[in-house]
């Protein structure tokens, strides 16, 4: 077991190889793993992207963090492992609805899952947390408290984030404006028809679909940031007097498992996004190295450019660390142990971390933005 109030490694000035040749051998592996799912016209947004903020950096290189963090702080390297989200941030939470129809708020972005120690998760959400916040936002050490002790209670009682009756503050923020539903569907209309999409992607959208219907209409999508570079096709037909819209995605093994001595278990997707403690969106499925996803207006995110204040409210941070907590506690159930873990672990190792992460973040955006 660690001891109280661990020291973290120094401050980080770069290691193993420079940003610009890790991206470049990150996107070499890319188009190696994608034969058909490879969108290299995605990758000068990409870039484009990463040189917007420290924050945007963050969500568009997950390959660095996962070859990095260690370095910077290795004691981290010594907590239990388990199936984790692996690319944790501010965006990567949102609304569905389940199989009952109810409306669920929780992560909802599982592309880069694996087997890793489950601080991680912690860390790289309160490091995200600390790159987007101002210096009138809530206090650094408040930050990593509020997402502590939501992680804490999800221990003590994991599950699901149901919006039909309990958390009215959280449903009062995803309620989806009638401004958004409107450029919600603008936005669909404004996708341009792929005009050869591979087969199997064809395939894996058609069968995402309520009922046998006309042909569909497929469409090309570019979203995300730490996807882009990966092929995302949409398909939408009409059903009982309304569109239907589906969505497809390429995916890998997570990065995680590229540095050497780490165990690949594949894509692992399905497996995390249905554990124990989740209330999944039934319409969400894994096809060997294709996700497929329902996309709606009520299929709702906060961002941190529309309405930073909401995510970094205690309410919200503490409600993140609920959910991550019952996301990694169903599969393979851990529970006591991580408990056990974090309570010798002592009270300021979350933000010593995240403020070593976000330090190292901050040192490769500048260098990639130069």
């Amino acid at each position: 077991m660690p001891r109280r109030e661990r020291p973290f490694g120094k401050s980080w000035r770069g290691g193993l190889t420079g940003i610009t040749q890790s991206t470049r051998a990150y996107e070499d592996w890319l188009r190696t793993q994608l034969p058909d799912g490879f969108a290299p016209t995605d990758l000068d947004r990409k870039h484009a992207k990463m040189r917007d903020s420290a924050f945007s950096f963050l969500r568009a290189t997950y390959w660095r963090w996962a070859e990095t963090v260690f370095e910077v702080c290795p004691e981290l390297a010594n907590a239990p492992t388990v199936l984790a989200v692996g690319d944790t941030h501010l965006e990567n939470f949102g609304t569905w609805r389940d199989d009952d129809g109810r409306l669920v708020w929780g992560i909802n972005d599982y592309d880069e899952a694996a087997e890793m120690p489950f601080v991680l998760d912690l860390v790289r959400l309160a490091t995200s947390a600390l790159l987007a916040r101002g210096r009138r936002d809530m206090p650094a050490r408040e930050v990593c408290g509020q997402i502590l002790n939501g992680y804490r209670d999800g221990l003590a009682a994991p599950e699901p984030l149901v919006l039909e009756r309990e958390y009215k503050w959280l449903r009062k923020a995803v309620v989806v404006p009638e401004k958004d539903r409107a450029d919600f569907w603008r936005g669909i209309d404004k996708l341009r028809r792929h005009p050869d999409p591979p087969a199997r992607f064809a395939a894996a959208l058609q069968s995402a679909f309520p009922e046998p219907s006309e042909p569909l209409l497929i469409l090309r999508r570019v979203a995300g940031l730490g996807s882009l570079g990966r092929l995302r096709l949409v398909g939408t037909v009409p059903w009982r007097g309304a569109s239907v819209v589906r969505e497809v995605k390429a995916v890998t093994p997570s990065a995680w498992t590229r540095v050497p001595g780490r165990p690949d278990a594949g894509i692992r997707c399905q497996e995390i996004a249905t554990g124990r403690f989740r209330a999944p969106d039934p319409w969400f499925a894994q096809h060997g190295d294709l996700v497929v996803r329902r996309l709606s207006p009520n299929n709702r995110k906060i961002e941190v450019d529309d309405n930073l204040s909401a995510l970094l409210a205690a309410d919200m941070l503490w409600a993140m660390g609920r959910d991550l907590a019952a996301v990694q506690a169903g599969v393979g159930d851990r529970r006591d142990t991580l408990d056990t873990y974090l309570k010798d672990y002592g009270r300021g190792w979350l933000l010593d971390a995240a403020e070593k992460m976000a330090s190292a973040v901050r040192t490769e955006y500048l260098a990639f933005s130069s």
